[in-house]
């Protein structure tokens, strides 16, 4: 006890002795003059001057907006997880509400003090990193070999929800193209824009639906993420080759495009993927992997969004990719999933969505025409995946309550539209007011996906 009793005396001795020391080497240090520090304010005049500095820095902007970001897309989440719709539906909605159609009408002021144009950049950043880890995740949930082994039927019906709303939407640009098609693009460009755009489905979505309606293993749940999965593949294939058609120009210039993107594909496929499994001894492996090996994984994850880019097919292809070829080994993709997963999906996702948000104007719909277009490209692309894939699901044996299953299942839209559409946006193929257009589309088709389900009532009960 006195031994602590000293300690704690020459504890204070030492503290008090430094600061006094310090005081006296500060006061014979030279004073400026100055205006600012010379001018007769009291502190707290002078403390409020600082707090407003500091909220003006750009770092407290950015650390507001995600705050604002993550509360506002929780709360979303929570009521439309109420209404039993996927937590997906609440951050778009949180995304179109936080943006230009809601925020930026019902408070102006308060919506330019929150998101200002020069914070703009740094959000586009966060959120295409974001997309970057997302794609990833997307390429580890795919399995090709368990892809190759489910038979024709998968094949036949997701390439029946392609190729269906893929035509109706080329149909649909030879109508818009002179009132909404980009003057800098010729019609074959923006008319393959819009059949991709029309043909996408949301695995990821689809999967969370499947998994609360206990369907992932049933015959007619493992049958839909198949076909969803390849739907995923193809799509991202041929979105890759419009895009590489977009920028370079010409036929000529895309066609160099399209043989380097085959090159880049078979190097992944054939050198890459046997190096990682051979520097990771990915096969012995388990969940838990070290920081190397993660570095390691980031370091391919980035190099092939960074050729991919270069190329000129879009980074989140060569992400998408990085995570195709990664290891088989079950405990290991999912060890990989777990630590990127999380992370991308409640901070760096929801940024994504208020992103589109800010860029999504719905007061431009401001005609009946424009919201009989809007109507009309709903329609299409509801037809177009619901029939597509309930036409083929039913040629391939299946019942027409599980053919009218999968199409409503197919017809998920999500977050794999939203990031087509922007994609489409950032090239300048859509127009500010189609691009409203269609992510009103996503969201009804994701929208009704839940309650269309319901009513079909599939069977849940039988496993595989």
């Amino acid at each position: 006890m006195r031994t602590q009793l000293r300690a704690f005396l020459f504890y204070v001795a030492f503290v008090a002795v430094s600061i006094g020391l310090i005081g006296a080497v500060l006061q014979m240090g030279p004073t400026r003059h100055d205006e600012f520090i010379t001018m007769n304010s009291s502190w707290t005049s002078l403390f409020s001057l600082e707090i407003s500095r500091n909220i003006a820095s750009p770092l407290t902007g950015l650390i507001l907006q995600i705050l604002t970001i993550l509360v506002f897309s929780r709360l979303c989440s929570l009521v439309v997880k109420r209404i039993g719709q996927p937590q997906v539906i609440g951050e778009m909605i949180a995304g179109l509400v936080l943006g230009k159609s809601v925020f930026a009408v019902v408070w102006p002021d308060g919506f330019h003090w929150l998101f200002p144009a020069s914070s703009l950049p740094p959000l586009f950043l966060l959120s295409q990193i974001g997309l970057i880890l997302f794609m990833f995740v997307i390429g580890l949930h795919l399995k090709v070999s368990e892809l190759k082994s489910r038979g024709s039927a998968a094949l036949v019906i997701s390439h029946a929800s392609i190729v269906v709303p893929f035509f109706l939407g080329t149909v649909l640009a030879v109508f818009i193209y002179p009132s909404h098609g980009p003057k800098n693009f010729e019609f074959v460009s923006f008319a393959l824009f819009m059949g991709i755009a029309m043909s996408i489905t949301a695995f990821p979505v689809l999967a969370r639906i499947l998994q609360e309606k206990e369907m992932t293993t049933t015959p007619l749940g493992v049958l839909t993420l198949t076909c969803a999965a390849i739907d995923d593949v193809t799509a991202w294939c041929v979105l890759a080759a419009v895009i590489g058609l977009v920028k370079a120009g010409s036929l000529g210039a895309a066609a160099g495009v399209l043989l380097s993107a085959v090159a880049y594909v078979a190097i992944m496929f054939k050198l890459v993927r046997p190096t990682i499994s051979r520097l990771l001894n990915a096969e012995r492996v388990g969940a838990d992997l070290t920081s190397a090996q993660l570095g390691v994984l980031l370091i391919v994850l980035l190099g092939s969004a960074l050729i991919s880019e270069v190329i000129g097919i879009h980074a989140l292809f060569g992400a998408f990719l990085a995570g195709v070829i990664m290891p088989q080994n079950l405990l290991f993709r999912n060890g990989l999933m777990e630590k990127i997963e999380d992370l991308t999906a409640v901070v760096l996702l929801p940024i994504f969505f208020v992103y589109t948000g800010l860029r999504t104007q719905i007061a431009l719909l401001n005609s009946a025409s424009a919201w009989i277009l809007c109507g009309s490209i709903v329609a299409l692309a509801i037809v177009g995946k619901i029939l597509g894939s309930a036409m083929a699901a039913r040629w391939s044996g299946l019942s027409w309550r599980d053919s009218w299953a999968i199409g409503t299942l197919m017809n998920t839209r999500g977050l794999m539209e939203l990031i087509v559409l922007n994609i489409g946006y950032d090239l300048g193929i859509l127009a500010p007011d189609l691009f409203a257009m269609m992510i009103i589309m996503a969201i009804v088709t994701t929208l009704m996906t839940t309650p269309c389900l319901n009513a079909l009532n599939p069977p849940m009960g039988r496993r595989t």
